[in-house]
C-alpha cells in the first residue's frame, strides 16, 4: 500500500504570475491606432434611419394627451396666406425660437367665447404632457402654467379673459432632452358679436438646463476611472464637448463634460457662418489669392498696364431668408474672357478680364460629436487561476518506504506464528488416531 497525502483546498493565488493579473497593455501609437480600434470596436451609435431616441433641431415637439391616450404634437399657430388667419395645425419644432401671430374671426361670439379652445387658456397646458425625448418609455414633463387666467366668460356683449398671447418656455438638455415646460398668457377682452376679430402672438422660447453641469471633481478615481466621472485633460481639468444654446445654435462657452465609460452624440449648429464662410474661400482661392492677372505672357511685374485685376463674385448674404442658414461657396468657376491682337499673319493671343464666380449652397451646417470608448482588456490565458491539485510529502521522504517495510515485517510474523500451531494441532491428531 501505499500513502498519498492530497490537499483539495483551491489556491488563493496561482504560482503562474501571468494568471493572476491582467496582460499589460500595449503602448498605442499614431500609426497603430486604427488598428487596434478595429480590432476591439464596436459601433456606438446606430443609423439615424434605425432609432432615433433624441430630438434634433426642427423635430415637432411630442405629447400625450391623457383623456384619450394619443400621441400628437405640440402646436404654434401661424398665418395662412394674405388673409392673415389662424392655421392650428402647424407643429410646433424643437429648438426653434420663434414667434408668430395670425388673427381670428368670429361669426358669433357668444358662442365661440365658451367652446373655441383657441381662447381658453387652459387648452394650452392641460390634460397633455410632453415628451422628453422620442422613446414615450422615459417619464413626461408636465406644462406648468404661472398664473393662469380663468377661464373665458361673456359679460353683456363683451368676451373676457381671452388668450391674446401665449409664451412657452422650454428647458432642455442636450443629453435628457426637455427638462421643464412652462407657460404665460396675456389676455384681453373682445366686443361686438358679428365679425369681431383678434390677433394673437404664439412664442416658443428654448434655454439650456444648467442642472446637468458637471462641476469639476479633483480626482476621477483611485487609481482607476469611475465609470461615469469626468475624463481628466491635463492643464485644462475635463474633457468637453460642443454645446448647444437655447436656439440649437453652438455654444462658445457652455460645454458637455465627457465622462468615463459613457458613449454619448452631441450636435448643434453653426450659427455665425462667416468663419466657414472664409476658410472655404480660402480654400477654393489658396492660401496665395490671385488679384491681378497678366494681359500677355511677356508682362512684367512692374508695368501695371500690362496687368489685369480679377473680378470677385462672391456669395451674396442677403440672397437667402433664414437666420438659421449659411451660405456657403461649393463650386468656383474661373471666366477668361481673351483674344487675338496683331497682324492677322502672326496673331497675339492676349487676355481681356477675369472673373472669379463663386457658385453657393445655402444650408444649415450641422456639427457632431460622437465620443466613443473601447475596451481593450485583455484577460489572463485560461484556466485563468483554476484551483490546482497539490500533491504534499512528509518532511521525511523515506518515512513511506520504513513504514511499508515494517509493515511487511510484521505481517511475515504473524503469519509464520498463525500458521504453526494449526499444523502442530494436525500432526497430534493424526498420531492419535494411528495408534
Amino acid at each position: 500500500s501505499n500513502l498519498i497525502l492530497l490537499d483539495f483546498c483551491p489556491p488563493l493565488f496561482s504560482t503562474l504570475a501571468n494568471l493572476n493579473y491582467f496582460q499589460q497593455p500595449q503602448d498605442i501609437k499614431e500609426s497603430d491606432f486604427l488598428k487596434f480600434f478595429e480590432k476591439y470596436g464596436r459601433h456606438s451609435f446606430l443609423a439615424r434611419s434605425q432609432v432615433q431616441p433624441s430630438f434634433s433641431t426642427g423635430d415637432p415637439i411630442l405629447i400625450y394627451i391623457d383623456s384619450s391616450s394619443v400621441l400628437s404634437t405640440l402646436r404654434q399657430p401661424v398665418k395662412m396666406g394674405a388673409s392673415g388667419l389662424c392655421l392650428d395645425g402647424n407643429p410646433a419644432g424643437f429648438l426653434d425660437s420663434k414667434s408668430t401671430s395670425c388673427t381670428r374671426i368670429f361669426a358669433n361670439l357668444s358662442k365661440s367665447c365658451i367652446t373655441d379652445p383657441a381662447l381658453d387658456a387652459a387648452s394650452y397646458y392641460r390634460d397633455f404632457t410632453v415628451l422628453k425625448v422620442h422613446v414615450i418609455l422615459l417619464p413626461f414633463v408636465k406644462v406648468t402654467a404661472i398664473a393662469p387666467p380663468g377661464a373665458p366668460h361673456m359679460a353683456g356683449n363683451t368676451c373676457k379673459n381671452v388668450v391674446s398671447e401665449v409664451i412657452y418656455e422650454i428647458e432642455f438638455s442636450g443629453t435628457h432632452g426637455i427638462q421643464s415646460v412652462s407657460v404665460r398668457f396675456k389676455v384681453s377682452n373682445i366686443s361686438g358679436n358679428l365679425g369681431s376679430s383678434l390677433q394673437q402672438h404664439f412664442t416658443l422660447h428654448f434655454w439650456v438646463s444648467t442642472r446637468t453641469l458637471s462641476h469639476a471633481l479633483p480626482r476621477s478615481g483611485n487609481p482607476g476611472y469611475i465609470t461615469g466621472a469626468p475624463v481628466l485633460v491635463a492643464n485644462s481639468g475635463a474633457m468637453s464637448v460642443l454645446r448647444s444654446k437655447g436656439d440649437g445654435s453652438c455654444s462658445q462657452f457652455l460645454r458637455h463634460t465627457v465622462q468615463f465609460g459613457r458613449n454619448m452624440r452631441t450636435g448643434c449648429k453653426l450659427s455665425n457662418c462667416s468663419y466657414i464662410q472664409q476658410k472655404l474661400y480660402e480654400a477654393l482661392q489658396g492660401m496665395n489669392k490671385a488679384e491681378d492677372l497678366a494681359i500677355t505672357g511677356s508682362a512684367h511685374s512692374t508695368q501695371a498696364e500690362e496687368w489685369t485685376t480679377i473680378l470677385i463674385q462672391n456669395c451674396s448674404v442677403q440672397a437667402v431668408n433664414c437666420t438659421s442658414c449659411c451660405m456657403v461657396p461649393v463650386t468656383l468657376e474661373i471666366q477668361i474672357l481673351w483674344t487675338k491682337v496683331g497682324l492677322l499673319s502672326n496673331p497675339q493671343a492676349q487676355i481681356l478680364g477675369a472673373q472669379y464666380s463663386y457658385q453657393c449652397h445655402t444650408s444649415t451646417v450641422p456639427l457632431t460629436t460622437v465620443i466613443t470608448f473601447t475596451d481593450m482588456t485583455e484577460w489572463p490565458e485560461p484556466p485563468r487561476g483554476q484551483p490546482q491539485v497539490h500533491w504534499k510529502l512528509p518532511f521525511d521522504i523515506f518515512f513511506l518506504f520504513k513504514v511499508a517495510v515494517n509493515l511487511e515485517r510484521s505481517y511475515r510474523g504473524d503469519l509464520v506464528g498463525s500458521y504453526t500451531i494449526p499444523i502442530i494441532s494436525m500432526c497430534l491428531l493424526f498420531l492419535a488416531e494411528t495408534t
